[in-house]
């Protein structure tokens, strides 16, 4: 009787803190609306390959008013993330979403499509000023002299065409690379930057909290907890 008394009380024990878990978590998640929450995991599964999450990821992130253009600016920049095949993917797998969802009748907003970049710079020079913008300082190293060409391809190329192109604001665009690197193994170093690069953006400690949380939910608790130390290591450093 005891014995059985003290495996209920570790069960009652055991579901009560689990309770808290999901009641902590969805706290955590409440400082990214509905919008923000929806790019996190569209880009999380995106860059993991997980196309069947993808799918309803992707029909959610419409019906809390992400347009059509802002998800296909997420899976565009995705590529200079996780690679072109993943982006492709993602971009077959959004085309088929739409399609589906305007043979319903369902009228998704087609979005701001993305103005001219600048005329009076050439890519490489504003992509310069912006990638030094986001980072907090000119960005130079070893890496970048033993190939230039990396260098010239992410100051022109992603921080230039891409990131100037204004139908994703920053923000979002820090959202969506934070939970892209997550969910590929070995990149934590890139993770690591991006934290503070997102913070560099205005993105709160509170809101990259958020995305670990996000993750830990949608993508997986390894995932989720691979995320948070990273981001405590961000934030023990920028605190001392």
């Amino acid at each position: 009787m005891k014995a059985a008394l003290r495996i209920a009380g570790v069960f009652l024990l055991i579901l009560s803190f689990t309770s808290i878990s999901k009641a902590a978590q969805t706290m955590n998640t409440q400082t990214l609306n509905a919008k923000q929450q929806a790019m996190v995991a569209i880009a999380a599964f995106s860059a993991n390959g997980d196309l069947e999450k993808l799918k309803p990821a992707l029909n959610e992130g419409l019906d809390t008013g992400l347009t059509i253009n802002e998800i296909k600016e997420i899976l565009v920049q995705l590529y200079a993330y996780a690679g072109f095949p993943r982006s492709l993917n993602a971009l077959e797998t959004f085309m088929a979403v739409v399609k589906e969802r305007r043979a319903k009748g369902v009228a998704d907003e087609t979005g701001k499509e993305p103005g001219p970049l600048p005329t009076d710079k050439s890519s490489l020079e504003f992509g310069t000023d912006n990638q030094t913008r986001v980072v907090g300082r000119p960005v130079s190293g070893a890496i970048f002299e033993f190939a230039p060409a990396i260098d010239r391809f992410l100051k022109a190329h992603l921080f230039g065409d891409i990131f100037q192109r204004d139908n994703l604001d920053w923000q979002s665009r820090e959202l969506e690379t934070i939970a892209a690197l997550a969910c590929i193994s070995g990149l934590n170093p890139q993770l690591r930057a991006h934290f503070g690069i997102g913070m560099n953006t205005g993105l709160t400690p509170a809101q990259l909290e958020a995305v670990v949380a996000v993750l830990s939910d949608r993508v997986g608790a390894e995932v989720g907890a691979n995320a948070g130390e990273v981001l405590k290591t961000v934030l023990n450093a920028r605190n001392n």
